[in-house]
């Protein structure tokens, strides 16, 4: 197999990637002034290329995995071109359409409007739909300052996207409408995906990857019981299947291990202690395949 192709976008996505795969065991080195990170993979290839344009590349076979926006692969009308492996769940957002506050959002749709966008495709689709009188303004990066309640303003509607909200709230602006919901997500092109030994290492990253997600929202707590207190504790444990069991030296008691939700441990360390445990240790997961 030649080396497996895989695109990284740039800023936000980039630092995100960049963990899970430090996290999975696959280091990657970006020298300054280049866009071709070095790897300990001998198998895998790695180029830095912006957000936006990742779809376009795996459409056009020009690699075979990469890690993009959901909201990229729409607005590429890239979908049909690529294949969605996993979604990662990282930097969630929303396209939304907003207005400035002190507008009434149906009385402005009834004159022609300009809306400020760096979503061409996506925008020019919600306006046939939504049987609006507009024109797009086409903006990159921060927009917020496009749209305001005057008439020196440069458009009347924005489209972009948020992730909580507090830019549009700081700039006197309010969402109207919701177009679509996005994180990145993990695709690959058609014909790596037609490659058979292409096709198993991409799953193979997948389980990787998968098994790191779930690590992270995981912790091991072990605990010494002894015999008489032991039915009681395990009835009280939660546990993704059965909790490890090992019979202490001398005969004294039990040594037990449970992975659980790190958002049960709060709850569950009190009633831990409460039912007989004792020299209770809480550490972090790496992986967890299931």
């Amino acid at each position: 197999m030649d080396k497996l192709k895989i695109l990284l976008a740039k800023g936000r996505i980039y630092e995100s990637v960049y963990e899970l795969l430090s996290d999975v065991g696959i280091s990657i080195h970006l020298p300054d002034r280049t866009y071709f990170p070095t790897t300990n993979q001998k198998d895998l290839a790695f180029q830095v290329v912006k957000p936006q344009i990742v779809s376009n590349l795996l459409a056009n076979n020009k690699a075979d995995i990469g890690f993009s926006g959901k909201d990229w692969v729409y607005e590429n009308d890239a979908v049909d071109g690529v294949e969605e492996i996993m979604d990662l769940g990282f930097d969630p957002v929303r396209i939304v359409v907003a207005v400035p506050n002190s507008v009434d959002y149906d009385e402005l749709l009834k004159n022609p409007v300009t809306i400020a966008t760096e979503y061409q495709n996506l925008s020019s689709k919600w306006v046939k739909e939504k049987n609006i009188n507009g024109k797009l303004f086409r903006t990159w990066g921060t927009s917020e300052g496009f749209v305001q309640d005057n008439e020196d303003a440069l458009a009347q509607i924005l489209i972009d996207n948020t992730s909580t909200g507090s830019s549009l709230r700081a700039n006197n602006i309010k969402i109207v409408d919701t177009i679509m919901e996005s994180s990145t997500r993990m695709y690959a092109s058609k014909e790596a995906m037609k490659d058979p030994a292409k096709k198993q290492k991409i799953m193979e990253l997948k389980m990787l990857f998968q098994a790191v997600l779930n690590a992270r929202s995981k912790v091991m707590l072990e605990m010494n019981v002894s015999k008489d207190k032991f039915d009681a504790l395990v009835k009280g444990l939660p546990s993704m299947r059965s909790p490890t069991v090992s019979p202490l030296f001398g005969d004294n008691g039990y040594a037990v291990k449970i992975a659980v939700s790190k958002g049960e441990v709060p709850v569950l360390l009190p009633k831990l202690k409460e039912l007989g445990a004792t020299d209770i240790l809480e550490y972090d997961l790496r992986k967890v395949m299931n």
